[in-house]
């Protein structure tokens, strides 16, 4: 399941049950899981590790030297869970500082020319559409959705659950569960369609279109609003988080 014009270094540790397609090339330093897939001209190198499952599309780069102007060197790793797509042209570069890591879970699906820079964390079932760019030590948790085309600003957070409209510009942490479009960004809404294809319970759902009218439609300051939606509101999971998230904000949120 090799292609003869792969180019796999001796030392890297690719699963027989790997399918590597032509003109692939693996570093050294690189690990393959099972019944991983790589179709044709896709780059992986670095501290590299790849879970099980994950299929590459042609010229996608995994694992490469960060683009970040502060390496000076050292050990940097990039690990990546199972069962994840990536299309064709998706960056992946590896962490800037000695020791560090940029990390992609689980079951996402990262479409054409997304890119994933130095020291992000990534979560489980996330969606990236075609062109969305995550910038150095981005956050995004699981379920999230980027649109197309979306920039996200170093040192944001994307809540779980969460969407991100197509071009939008992201400068500021996007809460948990909610929408958020425009540039720069600003919360819309709930993501009522994301809540329903995950199973959020209509409980759930009416204390977070509360919650998002006491965060961004009462003129409260953040702090007023949290205490609030603590006082008011049903102490469920998806409360607790969205509270939990924004109260840990370093950037704030957009609002």
């Amino acid at each position: 399941m090799i292609h003869p014009t792969a180019v796999i270094h001796p030392k890297a540790q690719v699963s027989p049950k790997c399918e590597i397609g032509p003109s692939c090339v693996i570093g050294e330093n690189v690990v393959l899981g099972e019944e991983c897939r790589l179709h044709s001209h896709v780059v992986i190198d670095g501290h590299t590790t790849l879970g099980r499952g994950n299929e590459i599309f042609p010229f996608a780069s995994i694992g490469l030297k960060t683009q970040d102007l502060k390496w000076k060197g050292g050990l940097t790793r990039t690990q990546i869970g199972e069962f994840n797509t990536f299309r064709e042209y998706v960056t992946v570069n590896s962490a800037t500082g000695d020791g560090e890591v940029t990390v992609v879970g689980s079951h996402n699906h990262i479409l054409a020319y997304s890119h994933i820079a130095h020291n992000v964390i990534l979560g489980d079932h996330v969606i990236m559409s075609n062109v969305a760019t995550l910038a150095g030590h981005v956050v995004v948790e699981d379920f999230s959705v980027i649109g197309g085309l979306a920039a996200v600003h170093q040192f944001c957070r994307i809540g779980k659950m969460a969407i991100v409209g197509g071009c939008s510009k992201v400068v500021q942490d996007v809460p948990p569960f909610m929408l958020a479009d425009g540039n720069p960004a600003q919360t819309r809404t709930i993501n009522k369609v994301g809540l329903e294809r995950n199973g959020v319970s209509e409980e759930a759902q009416t204390a977070l279109k509360q919650a998002y009218k006491l965060l961004f439609r009462e003129g409260l300051a953040i702090s007023k609003a949290l205490e609030r939606i603590e006082s008011e509101l049903p102490p469920l999971l998806e409360i607790r988080h969205l509270v939990e998230f924004t109260r840990a904000s370093e950037r704030g949120i957009s609002k």
